[in-house]
């Protein structure tokens, strides 16, 4: 009896991330090949070869239109390194902050684009967090300081790291860790049963499924 169930967890371990990635990769895909301006590329007069499958026009749309993104991404990221880039983007800041709502929303994704792909070796390094007596918290160190010389630091909930919490803490009261970003962000996405370990050994009993997912 519990061979087989042993045989289904490790099954829909290997699986259900496979399936999840499939779904927001089609759910993508429906999303970009239903914007307006990929719908109104045509193919008028273009012969395709006789290997290229029916209804390949859609995808094509779609592979072109990433590929002009990419391009129109690199193209502008190459501008920034000039002073021309430097002074237009101070002009959009300009421009953008004199429109009440839309600066808040603007301000927010550029900090949150920033934070994610620019950051230093000191952004995101997890840190624990004594809240309570006894009682320690996984954050992550953002490279921010506030003028009384508290650390910001981000705490996310588990398993939904999207929400959490900004916190102002004295650097004393922060411990570090010699973990990586992934081995913190593993644990809490996984609610405390996973790690980044290699080796992850299922034990499931004819009692319950208490010992699912625990890392020995």
């Amino acid at each position: 009896m519990s061979t087989w169930k042993r045989d289904i967890a490790s099954g829909l371990v290997v699986l259900l991330p496979l399936l999840v990635i499939a779904f927001v990769v089609s759910w993508l895909y429906e999303k970009l090949a239903a914007f307006p301006l990929i719908e109104n590329i045509t193919f008028d007069g273009v012969t395709f070869p006789w290997w290229f499958p029916a209804g390949g026009e859609e995808v094509l749309k779609v592979v072109l239109a990433l590929v002009v993104f990419f391009m129109l991404t690199l193209a502008v990221g190459y501008l920034m390194r000039t002073t021309v880039g430097r002074l237009g983007e101070d002009f959009l800041d300009r421009v953008v902050n004199f429109v009440p709502g839309l600066r808040v929303v603007y301000n927010a994704s550029k900090l949150a684009v920033e934070t994610a792909l620019t950051g230093t070796d000191e952004l995101q390094a997890p840190v624990r967090i004594e809240l309570l007596p006894g009682l320690r918290m996984t954050a992550f160190k953002t490279g921010k300081r506030t003028d009384d010389g508290r650390d910001i630091v981000f705490m996310p909930t588990a398993p939904n790291i999207t929400t959490g919490f900004v916190i102002e803490a004295d650097p004393e009261r922060l411990e570090e860790t010699d973990e990586k970003v992934e081995e913190a962000l593993t644990r809490i996405l996984s609610a405390g049963f996973g790690d980044a370990d290699d080796g992850v050994d299922i034990d499931v009993t004819d009692e319950g499924i208490e010992d699912l997912g625990r890392v020995r």
